[in-house]
């Protein structure tokens, strides 16, 4: 199905995604790729501090990724991105195949055990998350001839993983609060809607996602905002920022320029001129249904 991602219609790209199968629903927004026609060049996107968690498989050439102007990197054949603090800048490429799944906020640790700060800007390999079951996980997928199978393979392993978590249903459903209402929310209200105080639930926080409430319902804002203007973008900016929680459009430029270090007019200038990763809205209707039959 295709997916809002590629900004130029001169890019072709064949673009999919899948509704997780009922196990996995709650913890899984969606699972996607794209697949580029070979020898053709597609102008990757920087991508931004947010709230969520992406674990990517490769079964082309995996991303090279730049790093507050640093040398570049290559990622592994399957890692994850859980950017919080920095920008991170993914390199043109002429062979792009991939499948990756997106979680729900808060929801990665259902599947591993590492704590938030551990993960944070870094691209962690399968093996990093999940040892020598992640990394025989990451080379079956690169093998498989059809992206059913691909599929079956990386919902089963996590599945399994899924089985063996010790959740926090106290730090989850918060973090679903602040994803859900980052401009309304505060967080005087959240403490009271999970019964603990202030104190006890930054210490949560901080524990498991590595960073306080307050940070995480920033990184919201600037995530439903940006999302807004680059899907729409006939939106005006200062009111995308008041609908998403800034008192006004200075308030939202200082704020990106805090975490990005350009202005939000030439970062929206320039990734609108590459692919983008924000999928459009997560509806059943518009999605297919991924092979259940694990």
């Amino acid at each position: 199905m295709a997916v809002n991602a590629c900004r130029s219609e001169s890019v072709q790209m064949r673009a999919f995604q899948f509704l997780p199968i009922d196990g996995l629903a709650p913890y899984v927004d969606r699972i996607w790729g794209w697949e580029s026609v070979r020898g053709e060049r597609v102008d990757l996107p920087v991508l931004l501090p947010g709230t969520g968690a992406e674990l990517y498989f490769h079964y082309r050439t995996p991303f090279r990724r730049s790093v507050g102007g640093g040398a570049p990197e290559t990622c592994s054949v399957a890692h994850l991105f859980y950017i919080r603090q920095q920008p991170l800048e993914l390199l043109s490429s002429d062979d792009v195949g991939f499948v990756a799944v997106r979680f729900r906020a808060g929801m990665i640790h259902r599947f591993v055990d590492m704590p938030g700060r551990d993960m944070m800007d870094r691209a962690l390999s399968a093996q990093d998350l999940w040892g020598a079951a992640g990394q025989e996980l990451a080379w079956r997928v690169v093998g498989a001839e059809t992206p059913s199978a691909r599929l079956l393979l990386i919902q089963r392993f996590l599945a399994e993983r899924l089985s063996r978590a010790a959740p926090d249903i106290v730090f989850e459903h918060a973090m679903g609060m602040l994803y859900g209402d980052p401009a309304n929310l505060a967080i005087d209200r959240l403490t009271d809607c999970v019964g603990l105080g202030r104190r006890q639930l930054e210490r949560r926080f901080a524990r498991i996602a590595g960073q306080t409430p307050v940070e995480i319902r920033s990184l919201g804002r600037l995530q439903k905002t940006v999302r807004a203007l680059m899907l729409d973008e006939s939106a005006r900016t200062a009111d995308a920022a008041l609908a998403y929680g800034y008192y006004d459009q200075a308030h939202f430029i200082r704020h990106f320029r805090e975490l990005v270090a350009v202005s939000p007019q030439r970062y929206l200038r320039e990734a609108r001129a590459r692919t983008h990763f924000y999928n459009t809205s997560r509806r059943v209707g518009s999605m297919l249904m991924a092979p259940s039959h694990l």
